[in-house]
């Protein structure tokens, strides 16, 4: 296929439009209501492991002002709003303590009332990276009890939740933190196994599906993770190039969509790790999902390299960049033409699609003096809604669309460098302003309904 055309909100008619937050990003009001420690907590209050040194506190706050939220979400007329749950709050003491914090459920009551309220279908995402600390001292990810746990705790936000809830996420990004948070120590909890972090993908995946079972039980309609999948692409047409970038895809891509999907692993022997599978595991693993959750920021080119990673991250030749520089490519037409690769993969066992998380930061302003013409946003997610409309031509079906984020937000590792929100914050007073590209979106969705 050529190139991305001009979008024609019309091409787009029928896609639910969504846009979403995590609970760590935004919430604030770390010691509120009982909420225990995360192994973000930790991460953020070890010196130098923030690249500004700041902290998520007080933030966006959205724990005490989520009704402006709500207001913001309803002001762009969205189907749905993804936003994530804290363990923490919910069992504050996991992995010691099973006990439930009804003062930490209450506040995702008050959200979910407020968000049905106002004409949104909550989606909440149960996992997004937030692991109790005494968890992760007992093995986290690379444990199988944690899988357990976090069914206990899929279990007590169920119970409170399920009667008005229908739609879930389950565990998002594994690839994230298994290979970021226990290969690379790019993020929490910030171990360097390299290959030995692999069985964290097994014990993530197996924590969906024993949370799914859960949901269902509890009448879900939607229990899927969110994968983060990116297209690689070798940086040359040199045999060792090709064979560096099926590696990655392989590890990045193949390692959590082919369970999912199919039921098996890709081939992991040249990585020299066994995954921990049980009898059973990978029928609960490849339980078909009603849609696949799939997040999407830019491809990555790899080449050729020596040493304990077989492949080197390389700036995409001719592409521009977002705010996070050369290794943030834009590159929308890779967003779709991965979506018809797997929709070739796969074919009929790929559910309906949803694009869970995309989107862009750009350098923009702490302090909100005045309007912020945000055009390269504007650009990012115009052609990346583009590439989703020439994906849904080809027939790859495609439910939902989600902007990451609807807010600045504390952006992990990158603390307050990376602004993705279509609403600035002031992270200091907690002022939320609307940018060009929140109007852009109200319109987009209004014109794609007309």
């Amino acid at each position: 296929m050529d190139g991305i055309h001009p979008l024609d909100a019309q091409a787009l008619a029928g896609l639910r439009f969504s846009a979403a937050t995590a609970a760590f990003q935004i919430e604030g009001a770390r010691t509120a209501d009982g909420r225990g420690r995360s192994i973000w907590d930790d991460f953020v209050d070890t010196p130098g492991n923030v690249v500004d040194g700041s902290t998520a506190e007080p933030g966006p706050d959205s724990y005490h002002r989520f009704d402006e939220d709500i207001a913001l979400l309803a002001g762009l007329g969205i189907d749905r709003y993804r936003f994530s749950i804290s363990w923490t709050r919910v069992i504050p003491e996991a992995g010691t303590d099973p006990s439930v914090n009804t003062a930490g459920l209450d506040y995702y009551d008050r959200l979910v009332d407020g968000l049905l309220a106002a004409g949104i279908t909550p989606e909440p995402t149960l996992y997004h990276w937030d692991l109790p600390v005494a968890v992760e001292a007992a093995g986290g990810w690379l444990d199988r009890d944690t899988a357990h746990l976090f069914g206990d705790y899929t279990a007590a936000v169920a119970e409170r939740l399920a009667d008005r809830v229908h739609h879930w996420y389950t565990i998002n990004e594994p690839a994230s933190t298994s290979l970021q948070g226990y290969a690379l120590a790019e993020l929490a909890p910030g171990h360097t196994m390299l290959f030995d972090a692999l069985p964290t993908v097994h014990h993530q995946l197996l924590a969906h599906g024993i949370a799914a079972t859960i949901l269902r039980d509890h009448g879900a309609r939607q229990a899927s993770p969110t994968i983060n999948h990116s297209l690689i692409l070798p940086e040359t047409s040199a045999e060792t190039d090709l064979l560096a970038a099926g590696t990655l895809d392989s590890i990045l891509n193949r390692l959590f969509a082919d369970p999912l999907i199919l039921g098996t692993y890709p081939d992991l022997t040249g990585f020299g790790v066994e995954m921990p599978v049980a009898d059973g595991d990978m029928e609960l693993i490849s339980t078909p999902n009603e849609v696949y959750g799939f997040n999407y920021y830019n491809p990555i080119t790899v080449r050729a390299a020596q040493g304990p990673l077989p492949f080197e991250m390389v700036p995409t030749p001719g592409a521009a960049t977002t705010g996070f520089g050369p290794m943030w490519p834009i590159r929308p037409d890779t967003m779709r033409d991965l979506l018809i690769d797997m929709k070739h993969r796969y074919g009929d066992r790929l559910p309906p699609v949803v694009i869970a998380e995309n989107g862009a930061s750009f350098p923009e302003p702490d302090l909100c003096e005045g309007p912020i013409d945000d055009d390269r946003r504007i650009d990012y997610l115009r052609d990346h809604l583009q590439a989703v409309a020439e994906a849904l031509a080809a027939g790859v079906a495609i439910d939902g669309y989600t902007v990451w984020s609807l807010l600045d937000n504390f952006e992990w590792a990158d603390g307050w460098t990376q602004r993705f929100g279509l609403v600035h914050v002031d992270m200091d007073s907690g002022a939320r302003t609307p940018k060009a590209s929140y109007r852009w979106y109200r319109d987009l969705i209004a014109a794609a309904r007309a």
